[in-house]
């Protein structure tokens, strides 16, 4: 069974979904581990440091978007560790899982239509082909 889990999430409803179906997954093993990557686009950033004016409100806003998954493995309780990286997510995510020996990566689905996944590529799509363990894609 899949006893650590790496759960991607990026505060959208389809990663909150995402962290329900992990912390759900991970209660039927005893002793499951799920690690919570968060990974914090350059663009981003930038965009936010302009109009939050400071690093204690850019960490926080960080959390703020993820604590509906945190208070889903905890409702479980499901013992988890976060973790927030910087860069691109895709790369992030693939390179974390593949050094992690992670059992299982789960991660929500942008929901992108069949052209704009083709034209543009989804974060889930290329972890998908770039980890080495299964991966559920949640919707």
């Amino acid at each position: 069974m899949y006893k650590s889990i790496l759960l991607a999430a990026d505060g959208s409803e389809n990663s909150t979904r995402a962290g329900n179906q992990a912390a759900q997954l991970a209660s039927l093993v005893k002793g499951a581990e799920v690690t919570l990557v968060y990974v914090s686009d350059f663009k981003e950033d930038s965009h936010e440091e302009l109009h939050d004016g400071g690093a204690i409100e850019f960490e926080l806003s960080r959390k703020k978007k993820i604590q509906p998954i945190r208070e889903a493995l905890e409702h479980e309780k499901i013992f988890y560790k976060t973790k927030i990286l910087h860069g691109r997510p895709a790369p992030a995510i693939i390179e974390l899982a593949n050094e992690g020996n992670f059992d299982l990566v789960v991660i929500g689905s942008r929901g992108l239509n069949a052209f704009s996944e083709i034209m543009l590529g989804s974060v889930s799509h290329k972890v998908v082909n770039g980890v080495n363990c299964p991966v559920l894609v949640v919707k």
